[in-house]
Order: structure tokens, then sequence, then C-alpha cells
């Protein structure tokens, strides 16, 4: 029963951080809810930078690739590379879903940096990266969370519950605290650097003349880079675990 009230009460702090604001938000009105509609407008933008871009890598394929044709190949193999590693020999159904996290999550945080979203107007609050928002954070490591319990459910069957006495059953209440804690480590730890990320270069412009937070900005974008691998690793890591077994 402490174990059930424990993850109750980890699931509800998820519910109660995704109503955690920073800066001015956007609201939209639909039936009875209320909608962060800044975060579906930049989200909206993301989707369509990158089925743009997937559209013009296949539209034409040669034989003697071209250069843009050789960069999504390079992207390609990078995420399979990462799955493989990670997942191991079954890694191929997974490769969709770790190359839609990764190349989501890069180009939201560089969204954030290189596309001005503030002089935008709206009828109040603002425009940012969507991983600037908790609740876009959580919503990725939630489906994370179905991910890897799909996976082990899907390979073991109800088996893969056994993990959770192993090595010992002393150890069942922290195994099962383990797989709620992760998305609450996902979610804090991309939001955590982006909202940082983006608070600094805000704070340097409005303390300096604009050049001199101009390297802050590129050290932003390595590390928002290093940000999205760091999330599509992990997640690929908790997949490949939960088909293998508790480690």
């Amino acid at each position: 029963m402490t174990v059930i009230s424990c993850s109750s009460n980890t699931l509800k702090g998820l519910y109660d951080i995704s109503g955690v604001e920073v800066g001015q938000h956007f609201y939209w009105q639909i039936g009875g809810l209320q909608v962060h509609a800044q975060v579906l407008i930049t989200s909206w933008v993301v989707i369509a930078i990158l089925l743009g871009s997937a559209l013009i890598a296949v539209r034409n394929p040669q034989t003697i690739p071209t250069a843009g044709q050789n960069f999504f190949e390079y992207v390609l193999e990078f995420i399979r590379d990462v799955s493989k590693t990670q997942i191991g020999e079954e890694y191929g159904p997974w490769v969709p879903f770790i190359g839609t996290m990764f190349l989501f999550i890069f180009v939201s945080n560089w969204s954030g940096a290189l596309l001005p979203w503030k002089i935008i107007q709206l009828p109040h609050g603002e425009l940012a990266a969507p991983t600037n928002d908790i609740n876009t954070t959580v919503a990725l490591a939630l489906l994370t969370s179905v991910a890897y319990f799909y996976a082990g459910l899907s390979k073991k069957g109800l088996g893969y519950f056994s993990k959770y006495i192993q090595p010992t059953p002393i150890l069942l209440p922290i195994n099962i605290l383990e797989d709620f804690t992760k998305p609450l480590s996902l979610s804090f730890r991309l939001f955590g650097n982006i909202l940082a990320d983006e608070l600094v270069v805000v704070v340097l412009v409005s303390l300096v003349p604009l050049v001199v937070p101009i390297p802050v900005m590129f050290l932003g974008l390595f590390t928002s880079g290093i940000q999205a691998l760091i999330f599509a690793t992990l997640a690929a890591a908790y997949i490949g675990e939960s088909m293998e077994g508790h480690h």
C-alpha cells in the first residue's frame, strides 16, 4: 500500500507540475480545457519543418547521393547507431520512435535559439520553444514510459513484471518507484536545461551589448543538441533494459 501511495503521489506530482508557468502564456479554451496555445503553435511549426525536410529527402533519391541526401542518410545512420547501441540486435522496430524523439527535441531546442519567437505579437503571452514548457517535456517522458512498458510486455508477456523482484524481493518497492521516477527525471532534465539556457541569454542581452552574449548563444545551440541526444539515448536505454531484463 505504501508503494501504491508513493506511485500515486508521483503521478499526482506530474499532473501538478504541468501547471507550472514561466513567463507569459497564451491560452485557448477548448470545451472545459485550458490549453497552452503557444506550445501547440510552435510544436506545429517544428512538425512542419520536420515533415518538409522528410519530403525533400525522399522526393527524388539518387544513386549517387547529393549533399542533402548524404546529410539525411547520415542523420538516419546516426539514429540507427544510437538505437542499436542501447537496445541491441532487436533495435529495428524502435528506430522510428527514437528518431522521432531525437529530431523533435533537437529541432524544438534549436528553434528556441534560432527563431525570433518573441517578435510575434500575441493577444497576451509569448511564443517560445516547445521544450521550454514543462507540459511538452512531461508528455515526451510519459510517451517514453509507455514505450518501454510496451517493449517489455510484448517481449516477455506478464513475465516482464518479475524484474521487480530481482535480484531479491526486498527491492520490490525501490524497483517500482524507479519506473515512476524515470519520467520525472527525463522531463525535468530537458525542461530545466532549455529554460536555463534561454533565461541566461535573455539576462545577458538585457545587461550587456548584443555582441557579448553571442558565444553563450552558440554554447546554447551545442547544449540543446546534447540534451536531445541524452533524451533519445536514455529512452533507447530504458527500452533495451525492459527487453533484456533488470540490470
